[in-house]
């Protein structure tokens, strides 16, 4: 495993021991704005992963699946970040603490519109993700080591595709109510 995947793994074990940290520090020590502040920290383990990243690049790596991750995460952590970290805390209050309201499992039109919403949010971290690997395979300039971010870059525009059929599915074929057991 090169250096590099480890520190995706290490920043991806970051990223939610962060918001562990920030929301048992927001609820059970009742510190609000420090956990917030915690959690607000968040992008930043994804901007020394991109740093870490173009400068193992630029000293002459050739680009890897790990290398084309480290845009893509920070796409995807300020596009989702504030949901992400709304999902954890919802489930956080209700588990943990005990304080908040059960989640709820969407279904119908409901459903199709939150899902839309997430969908749209791919579209922004791909509007966000994209031109930074585009970025640094210009900076880097050298395509023969920058051709797994092509690879990338393609596959995140078929998943991006996917994401939005299947969000558009759902005003077509609603999630239907589960049938709830007595």
């Amino acid at each position: 495993m090169n250096l590099i995947a480890v520190i995706i793994i290490a920043c991806e074990i970051s990223f939610w021991m962060v918001i562990g940290l920030g929301l048992v520090v927001r609820y059970i020590f009742n510190r609000k704005k420090l956990g917030l502040f915690i959690l607000a920290t968040i992008p930043l383990i994804d901007l020394i992963l991109l740093i870490v990243t173009a400068f193992d690049l630029y000293r002459g790596s050739t680009s890897t699946v790990a290398h084309s991750i480290a845009p893509l995460y920070i796409g995807i952590s300020l596009a989702f970040g504030k949901s992400m970290i709304q999902w954890a805390d919802e489930r956080f209050q209700y588990y943990v603490t005990k304080s908040g309201p059960k989640p709820v499992r969407r279904t119908g039109f409901p459903h199709a519109i939150h899902s839309m919403k997430g969908t749209l949010r791919h579209v922004l971290a791909f509007a966000i993700g994209a031109p930074m690997i585009v970025f640094v395979q210009w900076y880097i300039d050298a395509p023969e080591r920058t051709i797994e971010f092509d690879k990338t870059l393609k596959f995140w525009a078929l998943i991006l595709l996917i994401d939005i059929l299947i969000s558009a599915s759902y005003f077509i074929w609603p999630r239907p109510e589960q049938k709830r057991r007595n």
